[in-house]
């Protein structure tokens, strides 16, 4: 039975313009610090990022900021993190949060955030790992993602064989008990990646 430690938050370095998404990063940050789950993110202080993250360690929980050193001016590294990474470069950031997390969860978010989400769903799909994948789908924010995915099974782009498994979630108090529930029956073994894998992709 795999254990979820730690979580994997994508999420925009901006508040985007619906209020719940911000209340949704604060509601989420807190509930990983009540259940003992650790937060592995961006390690921006902008944006939802920096509200998933503040709520955190508000709330008494562990923080891992991962943030590539040329977005530091931009996204400012949240200096409350208990450990702050800073990468070479964006494939490393990407890399190092995928061997830190346990799940991943995609708030809301810009074009960064839908890269991330989509490159941890190819994984998977391909069978590189079977870390459960969520969208906290706020305010509907992802139902445009998943009529696409939709579309793609009905023209037969996504088959039998190549299936892409995303949970979704329309409430934050949701989020965690999908994970759990995806990750009971996977074997510690089966979210990891072969050594050296995730540096080739």
């Amino acid at each position: 039975m795999s254990t979820i430690r730690n979580i994997c938050v994508y999420c925009g370095s901006g508040p985007g313009t619906d209020p719940r998404f911000a209340k949704a990063a604060h509601a989420f940050g807190a509930l990983l610090a009540q259940n003992d789950i650790g937060l592995v993110y961006g390690g921006g202080s902008v944006g939802l990022m920096g509200a998933v993250a503040a709520a955190t360690l508000a709330s008494g929980g562990r923080v891992t900021g991962i943030i590539p050193e040329f977005l530091s001016n931009r996204e400012r590294p949240f200096s409350g993190a208990q450990e702050l990474i800073v990468t070479r470069d964006m494939h490393e950031r990407k890399r190092i949060m995928f061997e830190r997390s346990d799940a991943f969860v995609a708030l809301p978010g810009g074009v960064g955030t839908l890269e991330e989400l989509v490159e941890q769903l190819t994984w998977a799909q391909l069978g590189r790992h079977k870390k459960p994948i969520l969208a906290a789908n706020i305010g509907g924010f992802w139902d445009p993602l998943c009529a696409l995915l939709d579309h793609m099974r009905a023209l037969a782009f996504i088959r039998s064989g190549l299936s892409v498994s995303l949970l979704v979630a329309d409430r934050v108090e949701d989020i965690l008990p999908r994970l759990q529930e995806a990750a009971r029956p996977i074997a510690e073994a089966e979210k990891l990646m072969e050594a050296g894998t995730a540096e080739r992709l």
